[in-house]
């Protein structure tokens, strides 16, 4: 019986695993999915939680609830890959793991230890992050009895997942305080490294006026050397500083240390990785899904959603003895939530930046492009419940995993 490990069991991992069963005969191939942790966590709804539109159990359940039957689940830390052996070495008894095929799912995950200050006693009493679920329901405590001030947004690097995250939570921040009654009171500071409110320069423009309209100070080319928790302010490499009384931080973000640990991955622990086929670079037998490799595309759910599409019938054909094809073409899909019951919607490949127009049905939509709409914002609402019951379990969109220039208004 051949064999196929998967590490990490969060979106990537979940939905390749039950792709894979629903495609392989059982007697034929065994599928092992090796995790650190039996909670599987919707991380878009961590967004939600500061704001008290989620709680916590709303974005929570079972991991073992989510994997097809016939499909290994193993709780455990990972302690090395030796991919020219092909096995994998776990914590859990220090045992190893043998493969024929490895997928590789490990994700991206914040560091706010690199980011000298972030953690030095003020951690989760003046600064707070929201990537995590710790993060996320910390935060929401505080906003609950904070009375105002400065409010300084900050993103420490690039890539970091859902890179519109940042720019929801401001949004997000703008309209809460407008429903408490005390955004007269709060300044908003929106501070990036990049040089405007988004990576695509379309995007970008559009967004940086969102912020200009909502009395949201935009802040670019912002890189955080330090934080001095004491004085309360965040220091740059050139000692510019700025001042905050309440930061909310989005810490670099890093791939898994078992890659570290593995010699596999680059500076930030990520696995070089095929552009078009999703195989690891230097490894035949290596697949590489989700944020855990160093494509030049969003680390984000619909990236993996995507992703997961193109590469089961691809690894169908590989198994067959047949060529991998080059089928992945960066597609990313973000809804944007922007508050007071509004979205926006972004449509975008390795190639093609964020264009106006209409999504999916060209023409008809019903979701508007780089615009502006209530309907986006349902759309955003409605995913959650999508992604319990269709996506994690295996299901398919009716959503073409690659890019449609049809509809787009150039």
């Amino acid at each position: 019986m051949k064999k196929i490990l998967i590490l990490g069991g969060g979106t990537a991992g979940t939905m390749a695993a039950n792709r894979l069963r629903q495609e392989l005969e059982p007697e034929e191939w065994e599928i092992t999915v090796v995790d650190q942790s039996k909670i599987h966590y919707y991380q878009p709804g961590f967004l939600f939680i500061p704001f008290g539109i989620y709680k916590k159990r709303d974005v929570i359940k079972p991991r073992r609830d989510y994997l097809a039957p016939g499909i290994n689940l193993i709780v455990s830390e990972i302690d090395v890959i030796e991919p020219d052996k092909n096995r994998v070495r776990i914590k859990e008894g220090g045992r190893w793991l043998p493969y024929d095929f490895l997928i590789i799912a490990t994700g991206t995950h914040p560091r706010p230890q690199e980011t000298p200050g972030l953690l030095d006693g003020e951690w989760y009493r003046s600064i707070f992050d929201f990537y995590t679920i710790d993060g996320a329901v910390n935060l929401s405590h505080r906003l609950r009895t904070w009375e105002g001030g400065r409010l300084v947004l900050n993103i420490v690097d690039m890539p970091i997942k859902c890179p519109v995250a940042p720019l929801e939570f401001i949004f997000l921040a703008d309209w809460f305080f407008h429903k408490q009654g005390i955004r007269d009171k709060v300044e908003l500071v929106y501070v990036t490294p990049l040089p405007g409110a988004f990576t695509k320069p379309k995007a970008s423009k559009v967004l940086g006026h969102m912020l200009e309209e909502k009395n949201i100070h935009l802040i670019p080319e912002f890189y955080i050397e330090r934080v001095d928790p004491e004085r309360k302010v965040i220091i740059s490499y050139e000692e510019e500083e700025i001042p905050y009384d309440l930061l909310v931080t989005i810490p670099l973000n890093m791939g898994s240390d078992v890659i570290a640990r593995s010699g596999i991955g680059d500076d930030l622990n990520y696995v070089p990785t095929e552009k078009y086929t999703l195989k690891a670079k230097h490894f035949d037998n290596v697949f590489v899904l989700g944020d855990a490799g160093d494509l030049p595309t969003s680390k984000a759910g619909s990236v993996a959603h995507f992703q997961v599409d193109v590469f089961v019938p691809n690894f169908l054909r590989y198994i067959d003895g047949l060529d991998l094809l080059p089928t992945f073409d960066g597609h990313a899909n973000c809804y944007i939530e922007s508050g007071f019951g509004k979205g926006i919607l972004i449509d975008f490949n390795y190639d093609v930046e964020p264009l106006p127009g209409k999504f999916p049905l060209p023409g008809l939509g019903p979701f508007s492009l780089l615009q502006e709409s209530v309907i986006n914002h349902w759309g955003k609402m409605i995913f959650r419940w999508m992604y319990w019951h269709i996506l994690m379990k295996g299901r398919e969109l009716p959503i073409p995993a690659q890019m449609m220039m049809a509809g787009k208004w150039s």
